[in-house]
């Protein structure tokens, strides 16, 4: 991991994480846990809406937290009830966070290649719905990391569903405060991600 990630990392205070939020936290660490007391893959499916915000940062925290703490063979994914893009002031956010980040075109859902480690493989982002072939099918767990998602996400079969939703940051496109309220929402997710997997065993 390149220094400015690892600093980074290593400055989230997961002391000031309110109580609601660990309690919210705990079904997902109960899951990894599990999974990893069973020596079995540890699938995370991070779903919202349009695939475009929060369940992108939620998907590259969680996978970039597992490396961080060196636990083995996480994988994970983000999805949608509807395909969009990635949205550009996210892919900013995670350059300006110290990411190497790759656009591959300027096409309406380009893929984004993004490097969260000098050893382990790239995370390759594009907007899709949540049964894209490329996310699993069975044995995972399903996170809502939207309100409106989590309402009305249907039944996904083979999946353990888990609620950890946040404020969609897209209230603040167009405004002044637009990089700020980006750059929060990431640290939230970041810290929160850090807390989930520092308490595993």
């Amino acid at each position: 991991m390149n220094n400015a990630l690892s600093e980074f990392i290593k400055q989230l205070e997961m002391d000031a994480l309110a109580p609601e939020r660990l309690l919210q936290l705990d079904p997902l660490i109960h899951f990894i846990q599990a999974k990893k007391d069973a020596n079995e893959f540890i699938h995370l499916h991070f779903i919202c809406t349009h695939n475009s915000r929060r369940s992108h940062l939620c998907q590259v925290w969680a996978q970039t937290m597992a490396a961080y703490f060196n636990v083995k063979d996480v994988t994970c994914y983000s999805g949608g009830t509807e395909a969009t893009a990635v949205y550009s002031m996210i892919i900013q956010t995670f350059v300006t966070t110290g990411f190497k980040v790759l656009v591959s075109d300027d096409t309406p859902n380009p893929l984004v290649t993004l490097h969260y480690s000098d050893v382990l493989p790239p995370m390759h982002l594009f907007s899709k719905t949540y049964d894209d072939a490329v996310n699993p099918s069975s044995h995972f767990a399903a996170v809502m990391t939207c309100d409106d998602a989590d309402a009305n996400c249907p039944i996904i079969p083979n999946a353990t569903r888990i609620s950890v939703t946040y404020n969609d940051p897209k209230a603040s496109d167009g405004t002044a405060e637009q990089a700020q309220v980006y750059a929060a929402r990431s640290r939230q997710i970041a810290t929160e991600m850090k807390y989930v997997f520092a308490q595993l065993k």
